[in-house]
């Protein structure tokens, strides 16, 4: 497949030094600076849709929004819309309908699932989401689905705010061009705690997602790295 039928596809995440995205209760998720809010923000604003698994939308009650008006200056300059495409990934379909990223309508929502979704979860889903997109039968074909984004909305750049299992697939699937991490001088520990890409995984290190450092800088007391794809199968 070459590069111009899918969006380039960037993570980011705040990580603890011991490598973990939140508590072993997931009680904390957010835990990074004032300064690397500021970074979420900024990398939201060079994207035309923002990717979240349908857990980590619930468990913070993000609304995927542009930040404000400073931000929103910036994607207009870029020729973007005033805010991004969001777009939640529930294989189930198990998503509440009372989150509060559904009653906030600022932007389009879509929602990404499976055939496995029960028919009347179907139906809620489409009631809460401008489109909803089945793109496999028990498991979410990543490539499909983000081809079809490309296609239908078009989405040209896709940041994904994790959780650890989307990052996972979306690693798996070979998708992910850049990764955006912001290393926090905490300890979570905790075998439950999530790293930023949990689920399956590879079995094999001949296997793994392979990177390569494109920048490091300190600020405070925080390290911010780019990582990027050393070779791109897209």
């Amino acid at each position: 497949m070459t590069a111009s039928k899918l969006p380039f596809v960037f993570v980011n995440m705040a990580l603890s030094a011991d490598g973990k995205i939140a508590t072993a209760n997931r009680t904390v998720t957010s835990f990074g600076s004032a300064r690397d809010l500021r970074h979420l923000y900024e990398l939201r604003a060079t994207a035309d849709a923002i990717l979240c698994g349908a857990r980590t939308i619930e468990q913070s009650g993000a609304l995927l929004d542009n930040g404000g008006d400073v931000f929103r200056r910036q994607r207009l300059r870029r020729g973007l819309a005033a805010f991004p495409v969001r777009i939640l990934v529930s294989g189930k379909g198990s998503i509440d309908p009372a989150a509060p990223i559904f009653q906030h309508r600022f932007s389009p929502i879509i929602i990404l699932t499976t055939e496995h979704t029960p028919a009347r979860q179907m139906r809620q889903l489409r009631q809460l989401a401008d489109a909803v997109k089945v793109c496999g039968p028990r498991e979410i074909n990543f490539p499909a689905a983000l081809r079809w984004l490309r296609a239908q909305w078009p989405i040209q750049r896709l940041l994904s705010e994790g959780g650890g299992e989307l990052n996972d697939a979306l690693f798996r699937a070979g998708l992910v061009d850049e990764i955006h991490l912001t290393i926090c001088p905490k300890i979570f520990g905790g075998r439950q705690a999530p790293t930023i890409a949990d689920g399956t995984g590879f079995a094999h290190l001949n296997e793994a997602a392979n990177f390569k450092i494109k920048s490091i800088r300190a600020h405070n007391a925080e390290l911010f790295t780019i990582l990027s794809r050393r070779n791109s199968g897209k």
